[in-house]
């Protein structure tokens, strides 16, 4: 592989801001592109040599066996260009069924990639024949990226806007269809890796959750214990107490001061639903190991499903919160058995297909 801009290269980041910026608020304007919840990824093509370069510049190349045949098909023959890896499934982005291509046998990776193909969305080029474009601003990026007419089967151009009541519009709409929200990038910004330069709007909703357990902190030691996170449950339509996901970001002195606080919860394996035989089955459980948490110690500390929390979440993946919540309050008003799964708010149903204009699953 002999291209302007070579691998292993760090994408571009995002910070988040409260709201979406205005187009006056810097220099050339914004564009706003709806924000993709799914796998980053930087792709290097020089020929039939094809690379899918991760988050963190690991290759994913051997999971997208179909991606890898797909950029061949549709992208220039001598290209970079920053995107994302998704999943959809009636219409909507299905980031469960798109963790689950990231397998270590090579007979499993080939069925999947015939089962529940991926796509990819292109949102920047880096780099097209013998020019790097890093050093261009995102208006010329983008032109040349958009003259490329990137629009499926497999790979798609990201929508884009330059009005910000079409940005505004789209950070309710799409989030029916999975996405994640909205991103505004300065135009006249050059590209910048492992730099939050770009601006990210994430949709952010609160939740009254039962506490039932807590992890430690990786810093603990035996004479000062410190909490690293606090594991989260809600009670389904049978009763059963569903763990969803944690809350993390506390200070250290904070951390040391819930084990105190948390310690009068403390209950025995045999009383708590996630430690009996008789409790949640499977991934369900905290404690549960999976490909994703090989070699992690998920013990916790089971306490007595007695106190309700208020946590911050942006959105639900199936039955639990997609990323780590944020605490708010103790909320001693609320008994635990009404943390149920009918509290939480759930966003008008828009179709993935009808956004990119094409049967994307």
């Amino acid at each position: 592989m002999d291209l302007p801009v070579m691998p292993p290269v760090l994408p571009m980041l995002a910070k988040a801001v409260k709201a979406i910026p205005e187009p006056d608020a810097v220099d050339g304007g914004y564009a706003y592109e709806p924000k993709w919840d799914g796998f980053r990824c930087i792709t290097f093509r020089d020929g039939d040599d094809v690379e899918l370069g991760s988050r963190n510049t690991k290759p994913m190349t051997r999971y997208f066996p179909e991606l890898v045949e797909a950029v061949r098909a549709e992208l220039p023959p001598r290209c970079v260009v920053d995107g994302e890896i998704v999943l959809a499934r009636d219409g909507r982005l299905d980031f469960d069924a798109l963790q689950q291509r990231i397998h270590p046998a090579d007979s499993r990776v080939r069925l999947l990639s015939e089962q529940t193909p991926a796509r990819m969305v292109v949102f920047d080029l880096l780099a097209l024949d013998d020019e790097d474009l890093t050093d261009q601003p995102l208006s010329e990026r983008q032109g040349r990226l958009a003259a490329l007419g990137l629009d499926g089967p497999s790979i798609f151009f990201t929508p884009r806007t330059r009005d910000h009541a079409t940005a505004t519009e789209w950070f309710s709409q799409f989030e029916g269809a999975g996405l994640d929200g909205v991103v505004a990038k300065a135009l006249a910004t050059r590209y910048q890796p492992d730099k939050r330069v770009m601006l990210k709007v994430k949709h952010e909703r609160t939740a009254d959750v039962v506490l039932a357990g807590y992890r430690l902190h990786k810093t603990s030691t035996p004479d000062k214990p410190l909490v690293g996170s606090l594991l989260l449950g809600l009670y389904d339509n049978t009763g059963t107490l569903q763990f969803v996901g944690a809350a993390a970001s506390f200070t250290t002195a904070r951390r040391a001061e819930l084990v105190t606080e948390l310690a009068p919860l403390v209950a025995e394996d045999a009383e708590h639903p996630w430690m009996s035989a008789d409790g949640v089955e499977g991934d369900r459980r905290p404690g549960a190991q999976s490909r994703w948490s090989s070699g992690k110690d998920l013990s916790f500390v089971p306490l007595r499903p007695d106190v309700v929390l208020e946590v911050a979440y942006d959105h639900m993946e199936g039955d639990r919160f997609r990323h780590t919540t944020q605490f708010r309050r103790w909320r001693p008003d609320r008994d635990p058995e009404s943390c149920t799964y009918d509290q939480l708010e759930e966003p008008v149903k828009y179709d993935l297909r009808s956004l990119l204009g094409a049967d994307v699953g």
